[in-house]
C-alpha cells in the first residue's frame, strides 16, 4: 500500500511525532486491540486521509498504522519485534473538546504537526460519524479509500467483487440518519444510524476479502433471508489485494440477541427449546444457502487426518498454557483419534463448506417477529484470514453453537444441565428439519469439533476471564468421560454434516 496517499499538511514522520506519544498509552486499553501485554515498540503510518477539508476548523482523519510490538520482557530490539498488526483508527481534530465529546478524549498534541491540537475518537462525535454515512451513500474514491454500494439484486461475489460495485444501487440509504455507537465494543466497533442500519468497522485489518462481507454478499444473492444483506462498505487499496474496512447492513430494530434471550428465559425458569430449534432451523438454511453459493469439497484421508493433527495440535498448545486442562489432555485426545480413523477407512465422505466460524448465541438475532437472523460472518479474529475462508465441516458451526447452550446453562445459578440438553437436542432436531440430517448421527464429527471448542475456550478464559474457566473445564470432564466410555464403541454412521 502506498505511504499515506492523502494526508494532512505535513509529511508521514511529522504526523506520527504528533500522535506517537497518544496512541502508546490509548491503544492498548482498547478493547478491540490484540496486542494486549505485549510492549509497543513503534509505529509506521500505511495511509492517512482527511475526509474533511484541509484547515477546516475541525478534522477527521482516517489512519491506518502498523504498530510493531516485543515480545515481553525482551529489549526493544529489532530482532525481537512480532509481525506488525494493521489497525483502522478515526480521529477527530479539535482545538478544544466540548465536555458532551469527553469521553472520547484520547489526548492533547504537544508537538509535532498537530501541536494544539486535541485529538479524540470520531466515533463518538455525530457530525463525523454522519460523514461516513454520507461517504457511503455516495461511492467514489477519497485518496486510498474506497466507498462502494450493492447491486440492486444483492451482487453475487462472482459477478460483483467486494471491490468492485454496481451501477444500479441497490437498498436505498437515506440521508441525515443520527447515528449512535454500539454500546458492547468487541474486536470491532459499531454505529447505528436511525435504527436503519448498522455499520460495522473492522479494526484490526488485513489485505483480503473479509468474510463478513463476503459471505453475506454470497447469501444475498442466494435470496437468503436469514443474514442482513450488505448495503455498502469501504475499502482501502493495497499492494496486492483491498483492505476491508467497514461493511454497512439494515439494522434489525428492536432484536434481542440469543445470549440475552437465553438468559433471560433461564433467569425466569421459562423454556427455550422452541427457540433453539428455531435457531436449528435457520443455521441449517444458511448452511444451504452457502453450500450453493461457493464451492464444496469431499475431504480426502489426507485432509481428515491434517483436520485431526491441527485438533490436537491445538490441545497440546492448550494443555500446556492452562494447567487445569491437563488431566483431562490423554482423554480428550481420543475424540481426535477417532476422527483421524475415519480417515484409514479410505472415502470418509466428510463434506466442507464455507461456515459461519464463530458461531454462538451471541452472533444470532430474534427479531421482534420472531424470526431468527445470524450476523457477524468475521470468524475467529484471531486466526489468519486465509484460513477462516477456507471450506470446513459444518459440524463445526453446529458444535459452537452447542458449546453456547452449556455456556448459558452454566453462567447462571443454579447451574442446570438438564435446560442445556433439552436445547442441544432441539437445535439438532431443528437442523435436521431443514436439511434432513441429525447432526448427532455423525458423533465421530461432532465430538471432535465440539471438544477442539471447548479446548479454545478454555485458553481463552484462562487468559481473559479466569472467573468463567470452570465452565469449559466441566465440558472437557464431560467430553473427556464420554470419549472414555466410548472408545471401544461402535461410533455408527459418521458421514458428511
Amino acid at each position: 500500500m502506498s505511504e499515506a496517499a492523502t494526508r494532512p499538511s505535513a509529511d508521514p514522520g511529522a504526523l506520527l511525532a504528533s500522535l506517537d506519544p497518544l496512541l502508546r498509552g490509548w491503544l492498548p486499553r482498547q478493547r478491540w486491540f490484540a496486542g494486549k501485554g505485549r510492549p509497543v515498540a513503534g509505529f509506521d503510518l500505511v495511509a492517512a486521509t482527511e475526509l474533511l477539508p484541509p484547515g477546516a476548523e475541525q478534522g477527521l482523519l482516517h489512519l491506518l498504522v502498523r504498530v510493531r510490538q516485543s515480545l515481553p520482557g525482551a529489549a526493544p530490539a529489532a530482532e525481537h519485534e512480532l509481525p506488525a498488526d494493521c489497525y483502522q483508527l478515526l480521529l477527530g481534530v479539535r482545538t478544544e473538546l466540548p465536555p458532551r465529546l469527553a469521553p472520547a478524549l484520547i489526548g492533547h498534541v504537544t508537538g509535532g504537526a498537530l501541536a494544539g491540537r486535541t485529538v479524540y475518537e470520531a466515533l463518538h462525535d455525530p457530525r463525523l460519524a454522519g460523514l461516513l454515512l454520507e461517504r457511503l451513500r455516495l461511492p467514489g474514491r477519497l485518496g486510498v479509500l474506497r466507498f462502494l454500494r450493492a447491486r440492486a439484486n444483492g451482487g453475487a461475489p462472482g459477478a460483483q467483487g467486494p471491490d468492485g460495485a454496481g451501477n444500479a444501487h441497490g437498498v436505498d440509504i437515506p440521508s441525515g440518519l443520527v447515528p449512535r455507537p454500539l454500546g458492547v465494543e468487541q474486536s470491532n466497533s459499531s454505529l447505528v444510524y436511525g435504527d436503519t442500519f448498522i455499520l460495522k468497522l473492522f479494526r484490526r485489518v488485513m489485505p483480503g476479502v473479509n468474510p463478513d462481507l463476503e459471505l453475506p454478499l454470497a447469501l444475498a444473492a442466494q435470496g437468503c433471508r436469514r443474514v442482513p444483506p450488505p448495503a455498502a462498505w469501504m475499502t482501502a487499496e493495497g499492494a496486492d489485494e483491498p483492505l476491508v474496512l467497514g461493511v454497512l447492513q439494515p439494522y434489525v430494530a428492536g432484536a434481542t440477541d440469543g445470549w440475552e434471550l437465553a438468559l433471560q428465559l433461564r433467569a425466569k425458569g421459562a423454556d427455550f427449546s422452541s427457540e433453539a430449534r428455531a435457531l436449528g432451523r435457520a443455521t441449517a438454511e444458511v448452511h444451504a444457502a452457502l453450500a450453493a453459493a461457493l464451492p464444496t469439497v469431499t475431504l480426502g484421508r489426507a485432509q481428515v487426518e491434517l483436520l485431526a493433527r491441527g485438533m490436537a495440535e491445538r490441545l497440546d498448545a492448550a494443555a500446556r498454557a492452562v494447567p487445569a486442562l491437563r488431566p483431562y489432555a490423554p482423554a480428550l485426545r481420543t475424540a481426535y483419534d477417532a476422527l483421524a480413523d475415519l480417515a484409514t477407512e479410505g472415502d470418509t465422505g466428510l463434506m466442507a463448506q464455507r461456515v459461519h466460524g464463530d458461531l454462538h448465541l451471541g452472533q444470532c438475532l430474534r427479531a421482534p417477529s420472531g424470526t431468527w437472523s445470524l450476523i457477524d460472518f468475521e470468524g475467529e479474529p484471531a486466526r489468519p484470514l486465509t484460513e477462516r475462508r477456507l471450506p470446513q465441516p459444518a459440524a463445526r458451526d453446529v458444535a459452537g453453537m452447542l458449546r453456547s447452550f452449556d455456556y448459558a446453562a452454566r453462567v447462571q445459578r443454579p447451574w442446570s444441565p438438564e435446560w442445556a440438553d433439552t436445547c442441544r437436542a432441539a437445535y439438532c432436531s431443528g437442523y435436521a428439519d431443514v436439511c434432513g440430517r441429525d447432526p448427532r448421527t455423525s458423533p465421530v464429527l461432532l465430538r471432535a469439533h465440539e471438544t477442539d471448542k471447548a479446548v479454545y475456550e478454555a485458553v481463552y478464559e484462562a487468559r481473559h476471564r479466569p472467573d468463567w474457566l470452570s465452565v469449559p473445564l466441566a465440558a472437557l470432564d464431560r467430553l473427556a468421560a464420554g470419549s472414555a466410555r466410548e472408545q471401544a464403541a461402535d461410533p455408527g454412521t459418521d458421514a458428511s454434516l
